[in-house]
């Protein structure tokens, strides 16, 4: 019994088409998207790891939400805009800086210049070693002196 490979190929490309054209798929172009946007926003309760990362569940919900919007056609701006409506800043590796944010940006600035100005206060205020040439017949006297 022989079995034709036709069939089989035609068979194999239907089930991919329709497989691909299912509602709720990611093109690649989608996936890229989606990609690029959980990597750039903090789970919340972790706080140090972004959602793609997180295994909290609302990172997982963040997630599904991302992809419910990029499947709708939403622009990634959209979805940052609609994602910090709704967690705040906070949610935003890369904040924006407006007068809410300006702290997380000035604020390491601040810090280093603070740290300078404390160590050349402290160098500034150490006591120094004088300059003075010393006179080494006087200190041949102050040595004689002592062994007496």
């Amino acid at each position: 019994m022989r079995i034709s490979l036709l069939p089989c190929a035609l068979l194999l490309t239907a089930i991919t088409l329709r497989a691909a054209a299912q509602p709720g798929e990611l093109t690649p172009q989608q996936a890229a998207r989606y990609q690029a946007l959980v990597s750039e926003l903090r789970c919340l309760v972790c706080q140090n790891q972004s959602i793609a990362d997180s295994n909290a569940p609302l990172a997982a919900d963040l997630r599904e939400q991302v992809r419910s919007q990029i499947l709708a056609g939403r622009s990634d701006e959209a979805i940052r805009d609609y994602v910090t409506a709704r967690y705040g800043d906070f949610v935003l590796y890369r904040p924006p800086f407006k007068p809410s944010t300006w702290m997380l940006w000035v604020g390491p600035f601040l810090l280093l210049a603070a740290a300078l100005a404390f160590t050349l206060r402290f160098v500034r205020r150490s006591p120094r070693a004088s300059a003075a040439p010393v006179d080494p017949n006087r200190l041949q006297r102050l040595l004689d002196e002592e062994s007496k």
